[in-house]
C-alpha cells in the first residue's frame, strides 16, 4: 500500500540535495506549484490559425418564396466556407428595394451591429452587390470587413487560381472592381506635403495616389493578359481540324469528376465551389475518333461582370467548342434554376447556339418518382426527406428542347459511365462528320467485318 507520509519524507530529503528537480515544489507546496504552472501557461500562445466568422445578409423580394431565400443563403454560406469563414447567423429583411445608404433598413442595421459586437464577428457578407457608398457606410457603422457577393467570389477565385493566366485574369478583375470602392479601404486621407518652401502646398490626397497606382497596375495586367492571350490564340489555332468538346455547368456539379473518368487524369475535384478555375484541355480517343475535352470554370448566380470580361480567353474554350456537355446536379432542389443560370450565361458569352448534351449527375442521391399506389405507403416525413424525380418526363422534356436525349449518371460512383460515353461519342461523330464529310470509318469497319465473315 502506498504511504503518502513516507513519500513526502522522501521528497523532502531529495529536495535538500537536489532542489532543481522538477515537480518537487508542486508536491511540497501545491499552491506555489499551481501559481508557477499558471504563469507558464499564460506565456503560451495558440499558434493554430483562427477561423474567421461571418454573418450573412439578404433582402427578400416580393416574388421570392421562403425556400428560394434559404437556398440562396445556403449557397452564400457555402461560398463563405470556401473562402474559409464560418457562418454564425443569417439576417434577412423584406424589402423591394435596398436602402440607398446602408442596403438594409436602420432597425435591421442596428440588429446586425448588436450581434456583430456581442459575438465578435469578423465579417458581414451581403448576397447582392453593394455600391461604393453603401460599402463605405456599412464599414463605418459595423467596424468589420464588409463583403458583397462579387468581392466574395473574386477572393475565392484569387485563392483558387493556379496558372499565370488565371492569376492575371482574377487580379485584373479584382482591381477593376476595387477602384471605385477604394475609399473604404483607407482611412488615412491626410494630404501629403507638396509645393515649394517650408510651409508646403495643398499636395495630393493619399487616396488619389492609391487610385493612380491601381490604374497603373490595371494597365500592366491588361498588357500581360494580352501577351498570354496571344499564346492562347496560337495554341487554339493548332487545334483546328479536331472536334472540341467543353464541359459546362453550375459550380460544384461534378464536371471535374466526369473529366477524370473520361480522360483517366487526376484533375482536382472537391466538394467546394469553384474547385476548378483554370481551364484544362485533354485529348480523348473513343471508337477511333479523337477529340479535345476541356473542363471549364463553373458558373454561378450573379457571376461578377468584371470576372466574365477578364476571363474572356478562358471562356473562349466554350465559345470555340463544337459541342457543350452541360453537367447538372440532379440532387439539388434548384437544379432547374441552375440550368437556366448556365443557359443565360452561355447566351451572354455568345455560346448559346451550340449543340448541348445534358448530363444529369448525382442520380444516386435521388429516387424515381413513385406511382400513386406506392405513394400511399410512404410517410409524410419520408416524402419530405427524399428527393423524388420523374426521370422519364424530365428526359422527354429536355430532349424536345435540345434535340439530344439527356444522360442520367453518378460520376463519383461510376454509375452509367458507359451510357455517357455512348451518348458522347454519338454526338462527337456528328461534329466529326461536319469537319470531315467524306470520313468513312464506319463503312470501312463494316466492310472489313463483312470480308472476315466466311462465305457460305
Amino acid at each position: 500500500m502506498f504511504n503518502f507520509v513516507h513519500a513526502k519524507w522522501r521528497f523532502e530529503l531529495v529536495s535538500r540535495f537536489r532542489p532543481d528537480l522538477p515537480g518537487l515544489d508542486f508536491f511540497l507546496n501545491p499552491a506555489v506549484g499551481m501559481s508557477k504552472l499558471s504563469r507558464k501557461l499564460q506565456k503560451l500562445h495558440d499558434t493554430a490559425p483562427r477561423q474567421e466568422t461571418a454573418v450573412l445578409v439578404t433582402l427578400i423580394r416580393q416574388q421570392q418564396s421562403n425556400q428560394e431565400v434559404e437556398e440562396h443563403l445556403d449557397e452564400l454560406a457555402f461560398l463563405a466556407e470556401t473562402l474559409g469563414a464560418k457562418t454564425k447567423y443569417r439576417f434577412s429583411q423584406k424589402m423591394d428595394k435596398p436602402d440607398i445608404r446602408t442596403f438594409v433598413g436602420k432597425g435591421k442595421l442596428e440588429e446586425i451591429q448588436a450581434y456583430v459586437e456581442h459575438f465578435v464577428i469578423d465579417m458581414v457578407i451581403f448576397d447582392d452587390d453593394l455600391s461604393p457608398s453603401q460599402m463605405r457606410n456599412l464599414e463605418n457603422e459595423l467596424k468589420v470587413k464588409i463583403y458583397d457577393r462579387s468581392l466574395l467570389i473574386l477572393d475565392i477565385f484569387l485563392q483558387r487560381a493556379q496558372t499565370a493566366q488565371a492569376k492575371t485574369q482574377v487580379e485584373l478583375a479584382r482591381f477593376q472592381y476595387l477602384l471605385p470602392r477604394l475609399t473604404r479601404m483607407w482611412t488615412h486621407l491626410e494630404r501629403q506635403r507638396g509645393g515649394t518652401g517650408t510651409r508646403g502646398g495643398a499636395g495630393e490626397k493619399e487616396i488619389e495616389t492609391d487610385k493612380r497606382d491601381i490604374r497603373n497596375k490595371i494597365s500592366l495586367l491588361k498588357e500581360k493578359l494580352q501577351e498570354i492571350e496571344k499564346q492562347g490564340v496560337t495554341q487554339r489555332k493548332g487545334r483546328k481540324g479536331i472536334v472540341r468538346v467543353a464541359l459546362v455547368g453550375y459550380t460544384n456539379v461534378g464536371k471535374s469528376t466526369l473529366m477524370n473518368l473520361i480522360t483517366k487524369t487526376d484533375i482536382l475535384a472537391e466538394n467546394k465551389l469553384f474547385a476548378t478555375v483554370d481551364a484544362t484541355v485533354r485529348k480523348v480517343v473513343l471508337e477511333n475518333i479523337p477529340f479535345l475535352l476541356s473542363d471549364t470554370v463553373g458558373f454561378i448566380r450573379k457571376l461578377p461582370t468584371h470576372l466574365i470580361e477578364s476571363f474572356k480567353s478562358t471562356l473562349d474554350e466554350i465559345r470555340e467548342a463544337d459541342l457543350l456537355v452541360h453537367v447538372v446536379d440532379l440532387s439539388h432542389h434548384a437544379f432547374e434554376d441552375h440550368i437556366e443560370v448556365v443557359t443565360q450565361t452561355l447566351r451572354e458569352i455568345d455560346a448559346g447556339n451550340k449543340p448541348v448534351l445534358l448530363v444529369f449527375n448525382k442520380v444516386d442521391q435521388v429516387q424515381q418518382l413513385l406511382s400513386e399506389t406506392e405513394l400511399l405507403h410512404i410517410s409524410e416525413h419520408e416524402l419530405q426527406e427524399t428527393r423524388y424525380v420523374d426521370f422519364k418526363t424530365l428526359a422527354e422534356a429536355y430532349e424536345k428542347k435540345n434535340g439530344i436525349r439527356p444522360v442520367f449518371m453518378a460520376a463519383a460512383l461510376g454509375e452509367n459511365v458507359e451510357g455517357f460515353r455512348a451518348a458522347l461519342i454519338q454526338e462527337v461523330k456528328k461534329q466529326h462528320r461536319k469537319l470531315y464529310p467524306h470520313y468513312l470509318a464506319d463503312e470501312v469497319i463494316q466492310w472489313q467485318e463483312s470480308k472476315e465473315d466466311p462465305i457460305p
